[in-house]
């Protein structure tokens, strides 16, 4: 007898016929249910509905998904914003990189501007590491909508020719490769090898002054490689930078 189904039945007032009306279900199959019989994934999801009951409250014997390690273990730390994150902490991201390094914004503008950074992707690429960079393209109808959305209208444009002056010098070393993307872009990212930096974007606010989390893959159904797979395809749809 599965006492507990009986009193969110009586709880949430329906009794055998209602349920077997709303589930559309023989009364006799509510009552085997009633008497202990496991119902079917989708009878049980209707049930917790009805009854405003979860699933582990009617039937306490269902078992507990289990987390998965690699998404438990990839979130090293949330910075509220941007400027919480210590300063040097993309330049130290990107020299742990010994394979690839894959930098995602619109425009970047703040690390473009750092010297330390544009030397040090420099390095890395003349030490075999692959650099791809995607930028925003400042002609692109949605680099527009999110100049719209922060009210600095032509401004982000701006900010993007401003980045990819500061990285140009890049442009000239065979394992760096920029691109320009047209899409609507839902967060930044910064990745070295399995770490990665995601910058949210939230509607009519900076980068600046949304989250970074800071992550750093142990598998290959996590949230890194999730944005990893993201980027492959938007790099594949960008075109070269003219720089």
């Amino acid at each position: 007898m599965n006492n507990l189904l009986v009193r969110a039945l009586r709880s949430a007032g329906v009794d055998v016929v209602d349920v077997a009306a709303r589930l559309s279900v023989d009364p006799k199959t509510v009552q085997r249910w009633i008497s202990g019989r496991m119902p079917y994934p989708r009878h049980r999801d209707a049930l917790v509905g009805l009854t405003g009951w979860s699933a582990h409250e009617l039937w306490p014997s269902l078992p507990h998904p289990v987390e998965p390690a690699a998404i438990a273990d990839e979130v090293r730390i949330i910075y509220p914003h941007r400027s919480a994150a210590p300063s040097d902490s993309w330049v130290r991201l990107l020299g742990r990189a010994e394979h690839e390094i894959d930098i995602l914004a619109y425009s970047a503008l703040f690390l473009a501007e750092d010297f330390s950074a544009v030397e040090l992707l420099r390095a890395k690429a003349r030490g075999g590491v692959r650099v791809r960079i995607a930028l925003g393209d400042p002609d692109g109808q949605h680099i527009a909508s999110r100049g719209a959305e922060e009210r600095i209208g032509a401004g982000m444009s701006a900010r993007i020719r401003t980045a990819l002056v500061s990285f140009q010098p890049l442009a000239e070393e065979p394992s760096i490769d920029i691109r320009l993307h047209d899409t609507v872009l839902y967060n930044s990212t910064y990745r070295a090898d399995s770490e990665m930096l995601v910058n949210p974007h939230v509607y009519g606010r900076p980068a600046a002054h949304a989250p970074v989390i800071h992550l750093n893959g142990t598998g290959d159904d996590g949230i890194v490689s999730t944005h990893m797979e993201s980027f492959q395809r938007l790099w594949a749809a960008a075109k070269p930078s003219k720089v």
